[in-house]
């Protein structure tokens, strides 16, 4: 009975002192910083997290302090270890823990699954995941989110493992105020970090580009120094874009300014891989072509590998431009959902895109057919569209003619492909012209034949072939003749100076024989007046008929 009676005594006791301590005041939370500033908002774990994060990246240090739990730390030293603290917590989550402020809960009570804490994410630490916490704790004016204890217990190893190196080198300035979310130090370390890169990169380049010179010299062939030699410019770019990542990396940046600079090197490392690929078909285009010119002697086939090398060199450069184009845009994740989000969803907008390009799309593939059958080269004679020329250009959408009058025809890839055109330069070479001539029906054929080959023969030698040379009577008009000199050349390019020649002598022979010339006839003859008519002869009445006797 005594014992029941004690145990009740100390029951009433305890829930006595429960209340009187229940009745007083919450103690002060980091009592050696002060009150906290108006500003400081810790309501909800994502006001918490949302107010550290802001002060923290603008070098307010000392209110970022009143976000964490520093009631382990005397009160003395809170002050200052607060601001260190505060600190080394924004170094440790700028580089290894990146926080979707959106993903906290903005309710006071904090996560109705578990309402005790909040936690951003794990941190990797000698084998060990160390959380980061908010936790609800209490203060004055009632209960409060702050990083816990337990996190601000493992943040200086944190910040040893990946805080930055320099803070024994370098004087306290250089670690006190924030411009743009980065310290003095990081500032100067990109600048450095700048003038460093670009530096050895200059140096990296001559010292490759030495090695491969005196390795390219070990071959016969001109190809490799002219490779060689094309890599200046890009080698360097693809050098500084490489050492401005990696220092970069050792400057220990916040994320989004890590991951500016690391875009900016892969942007430049493109840059440059796709200026080396341009550089280099170039170069080898033209060594190409300097051998063929060389060492082919068929001028047609020449013309024709010419022409394979000018449009295939442009379909690899259209590639490159793409290819570079696509992996610039990849690393922006806007861009990439929206190319996605067009490509998986507007199936109509993607049939209209279709449509609305197949004639550029047919285009490029004329281009590229025009390229592997080969109906025209460069250096080719035409005539199309009523027009002579020579084929100066030929792209993946379009041909320069260069006429006879110097002038530039520009003509679509695909008239080549769908309307008949005449090639000179295709086959043999040799040419067959003829020469009309409208000459009187007394002409002397037999003349005009002798007359021709004496032409030919002296005139014309140096453009006629001896091959062709004859006079035939095409046609009969009602008035003349209509005679056709055909002749032959060896060379298509002699044919229109042989035909011209042949004409002119041709009317100087004609003017030396009148008679032989076209003229108007006009023929008289007698008038007579024509016969009279034989009279028509008269109608003659017919007989009355007899008059029947009356009854």
């Amino acid at each position: 009975m005594m014992h029941r009676d004690s145990w009740t005594q100390t029951a009433r006791v305890l829930a006595l002192a429960l209340g009187l301590l229940g009745s007083l005041p919450a103690a002060a939370l980091n009592a050696g910083l002060g009150p906290p500033p108006p500003s400081v908002d810790r309501q909800t774990p994502q006001a918490a997290v949302q107010g550290f994060l802001a002060a923290a990246h603008r070098g307010d240090y000392e209110t970022a302090a009143h976000y964490l739990d520093l009631d382990f730390i005397p009160r003395a030293q809170q002050k200052e270890r607060g601001y260190q603290l505060a600190r080394a917590l924004k170094f440790v989550l700028d580089r290894k823990l990146p926080v979707d402020v959106s993903a906290l809960s903005k309710e006071p009570e904090g996560d109705p699954a578990d309402a005790r804490y909040d936690q951003l994410g794990t941190i990797p630490l000698q084998g060990n995941a160390i959380p980061i916490r908010v936790q609800r704790v209490p203060a004055e004016g009632g209960l409060v989110w702050v990083f816990n204890e337990s996190t601000m217990r493992q943040v200086d190893p944190l910040f040893a493992e990946y805080g930055p190196r320099l803070v024994g080198f370098l004087p306290a300035f250089f670690f006190k105020d924030t411009v743009l979310g980065l310290e003095p130090w990081q500032w100067l370390g990109l600048l450095v970090t700048l003038l460093g890169s670009l530096a050895l990169s200059v140096l990296l380049e001559r010292l490759v580009l030495a090695f491969a010179r005196r390795v390219a010299r070990w071959t016969k062939f001109t190809w490799e120094d002219d490779v060689v030699s094309s890599g200046k410019g890009p080698l360097k770019l693809l050098a500084f874009s490489a050492l401005l990542a990696v220092g970069t990396l050792l400057l220990r940046l916040p994320r989004p300014a890590q991951g500016f600079f690391l875009r900016v090197g892969y942007s430049l490392s493109v840059v440059a891989l796709a200026w080396a690929v341009l550089r280099i078909l170039h170069v080898s285009a033209a060594f190409v072509q300097s051998r063929v010119s060389s060492e082919m002697k068929d001028a047609t086939r020449a013309r024709s590998v010419s022409t394979q090398l000018v449009v295939l060199r442009a379909i690899f450069e259209v590639a490159t431009y793409v290819i570079a184009a696509a992996l610039l845009l990849i690393q922006f994740e806007v861009v990439r959902n929206v190319g996605v989000s067009l490509l998986a969803s507007a199936g109509i907008a993607g049939l209209v895109l279709g449509l609305a390009a197949q004639k550029s799309i047919g285009t490029l593939l004329a281009g590229i057919q025009l390229s592997i059958t080969q109906p025209i080269s460069i250096g080719d004679t035409l005539i199309i569209e009523g027009e002579w020329g020579t084929v100066e250009k030929i792209t993946l959408t379009y041909v320069v003619l260069r006429t006879w009058d110097q002038r530039r025809l520009v003509i679509p890839i695909t008239q080549f492909l769908d309307k008949p055109f005449q090639n000179w330069s295709k086959g043999n070479p040799e040419m067959l012209g003829p020469v009309i001539l409208q000459v009187d029906f007394a002409t002397d054929i037999d003349a005009l034949r002798v007359e021709l080959r004496r032409i030919l023969e002296n005139e014309g030698k140096d453009m006629w072939d001896g091959r062709v040379a004859t006079v035939v009577v095409m046609d009969v008009l009602d008035r003349t003749l209509t005679v056709r000199a055909l002749v032959s050349v060896s060379d298509f390019s002699r044919l229109f100076d042989l035909r011209a020649l042949v004409r002119e002598k041709m009317i100087a022979y004609l003017r030396t024989k009148p008679l032989w010339l076209p003229v108007t006839r006009t023929e008289a003859r007698p008038f007579q007046l024509p016969e009279p008519s034989p009279p028509a002869p008269e109608a003659q009445e017919p007989a009355a008929s007899p008059t029947p006797p009356r009854a």
